[in-house]
């Protein structure tokens, strides 16, 4: 458990030391897609001089225009996103509402890198960007958890009353925020949202710790994750490296 608590205690003071005002993206972005949406965005800036009038209006019409390619798309959402225009934030933000299917992410992206550019040049505050694949919502971030039950055995009615009231009553004293909560076969799942300076740990400790009082049907280690929620499959193997081969079925 000691390299757990390493890795919450790292994550927990990373941001204890932001100095300045950090963002948080909302929306769910493949952290893969965010490394592309950067690297793409810096080569823009490199390239593209000062947003003129008719270059701003010409991008504002390509955006709506249902024939423009996905590459230019990408391009015209970037270009906007380094201008450090309010208007091209405006555009931005009014796009990002209703985009096309194939640059979705791509227009959350650039949303967020304007409203970062603006913020620093309009404020001396230092502007720090948060992202994970599973977003965030204020100054929360969103995870994905996974508790297995203990040796395989499915919860009964109680346990399942007690693992609702539990978890709900722990995480929510704490100010997170489930925003789902399924209790399976043989595990539990959750989608949370947590505040960046919460010692989690501690939090599901304590709630695993209260529900064992009623008959230690937890396992008392757990999955957590900000980049993606599991799959079916995926949540199979974790319970298979606990179990062995002996699984029960959803």
């Amino acid at each position: 458990m000691k390299d757990k608590e390493d890795v919450f205690s790292k994550f927990r003071d990373s941001f204890s030391k932001i100095d300045g005002r950090f963002h948080i993206l909302e929306q769910r972005v493949p952290v893969e897609l965010q490394m592309e949406y950067f690297k793409y965005s810096e080569q823009i800036r490199k390239e593209r001089g000062e947003l003129t009038d008719i270059e701003y209006d010409t991008f504002v019409d390509t955006l709506n225009d249902e024939e423009t390619s996905t590459e230019y798309k990408r391009y015209v959402l970037s270009s906007l996103a380094v201008s450090r225009q309010v208007r091209a934030y405006r555009a931005l933000e009014n796009y990002a509402g209703h985009s096309s299917e194939d640059v979705t992410n791509w227009a959350y992206m650039a949303l967020m890198e304007s409203r970062i550019s603006l913020e620093s040049e309009l404020s001396d505050e230092k502007q720090v960007y948060i992202s994970t694949g599973l977003g965030g919502k204020g100054e929360k971030l969103r995870f994905y958890m996974m508790f297995p039950s203990k040796n395989d055995h499915p919860f009964d009615d109680l346990q399942r009353q007690i693992i609702e009231r539990e978890f709900s009553y722990y995480l929510e004293r704490e100010n997170c925020e489930i925003e789902r909560l399924t209790i399976h076969d043989v595990f539990v799942d959750l989608i949370v949202l947590i505040p960046v300076r919460l010692n989690i740990k501690d939090v599901l400790d304590k709630v695993i710790e209260e529900c064992n009082l009623y008959g230690n049907f937890l396992y008392n280690s757990y999955t957590i994750t900000n980049v993606k929620e599991l799959t079916e499959e995926e949540i199979r193997d974790v319970l298979k490296k606990k179990y062995g081969n002996n699984q029960a079925g959803d």
